[in-house]
């Protein structure tokens, strides 16, 4: 007991002020848990507050069409994480009577909620005696019990889920887990962690053993891919022309401007000279503008994208795609992935 009850005497002590914990509705709680996957609480809370604000209940939710509830997401990356939020609201609408469950039971048969999000909203809403495992517990663990076994192989998931349940006191689950996760968060951070003044550091076997930066262990990712895409603005009086991205690849039913894809690189030279800008877009085509490459990172990609307003375009040559009309003050309505929208504040509006 001594590690759970000092960890829940720093949190006492320690704990930040959130609107999610002054609840223990599911449906909040939840909403909570899907935005802060990977994402920063102090990123995430204007994101909970606009979408508890639009949506107060998962009724509302679910009556959303999913390019509203792209257009709020926007800027959080790993979009399908919205596109599974949408069909839980849906199926707990059709499935639960719209009331939003609380057992883990019932919350791991919903799109997009795993093991961590179901323990995590069935122990905070209902006290169920379930272990919460994020990226903070895994660093706590490892350093305090010297677990050198990889976090994210298949061994590692179940060795720290055992061990974070066995952890788990009796009565407080919901306390213990909100308290591991935060000592993480602030304590036991990543980098520089505040090893002088934790309340465990005398049982700490990363501390006690010079190996605080060396835990926890982490497989290396897969090597990241690397893809060119050329957008290219095509203004028509107050408006531009637009496109709806699909085909199950990134930014899925997300806008942007109509792009071309290549396998390797440009440089910094101009990729498109005028020949091949006829040859494109029609023998009046001309390229008025041309932004340097922008490098764009996501999880197991890297975009490096060029931006390039073209004038005088036969619009026929779009003949085999689809392309919507939209006005510039409102391209603001529509749900755009980060890399767009952020050009077009610096460059349109």
């Amino acid at each position: 007991m001594y590690f759970s009850n000092e960890l829940i005497r720093w949190y006492g002590d320690h704990k930040r002020d959130l609107p999610w914990r002054h609840t223990r509705d599911p449906y909040v709680i939840w909403l909570s848990e899907i935005i802060l996957q990977q994402t920063r609480v102090q990123q995430g809370l204007p994101y909970f507050r606009r979408f508890l604000e639009a949506y107060p209940t998962v009724g509302d939710f679910a009556q959303a069409p999913e390019e509203e509830i792209l257009r709020h997401w926007q800027g959080l990356g790993y979009y399908s994480r919205a596109r599974n939020m949408l069909k839980t609201a849906r199926m707990v609408m059709a499935d639960f009577q719209g009331v939003f469950p609380s057992d883990y039971a019932s919350l791991i048969q919903l799109p997009g909620i795993g093991a961590y999000t179901a323990s995590a909203v069935a122990s905070f809403a209902a006290g169920e005696h379930k272990a919460v495992v994020d990226g903070n517990v895994y660093r706590v663990l490892s350093r305090f019990f010297g677990i050198e076994t990889p976090i994210n192989g298949p061994s590692g998931i179940k060795t720290f889920q055992q061990l974070a349940q066995q952890m788990l006191p009796s009565g407080q689950s919901a306390l213990h887990n909100q308290a591991i996760m935060e000592f993480g968060a602030l304590q036991c951070r990543p980098q520089n962690p505040d090893c002088g003044n934790c309340p465990i550091r005398l049982s700490c076997y990363a501390l006690n053993n010079k190996k605080v930066s060396l835990l926890p262990v982490k497989l290396k990712a897969a090597k990241s891919r690397n893809r060119y895409f050329h957008y290219f603005i095509i203004r028509q009086g107050e408006g531009v022309w637009m496109q709806q991205r699909k085909g199950g690849d990134i930014w899925e039913n997300l806008y942007e401007f109509p792009v071309i894809e290549h396998t390797e690189p440009s440089g910094e030279g101009e990729l498109f000279d005028s020949e091949l800008v006829q040859t494109r877009f029609g023998p009046k085509a001309e390229i008025v503008y041309s932004s340097s490459v922008i490098k764009h990172v996501l999880s197991h990609q890297k975009i490096y994208a060029r931006f390039y307003e073209v004038r005088n375009v036969d619009l026929s040559v779009f003949k085999n795609q689809t392309l919507d009309y939209v006005l510039i003050k409102d391209l603001d309505k529509l749900a755009k992935p980060k890399l767009m929208y952020s050009f077009i504040e610096q460059y349109l509006i």
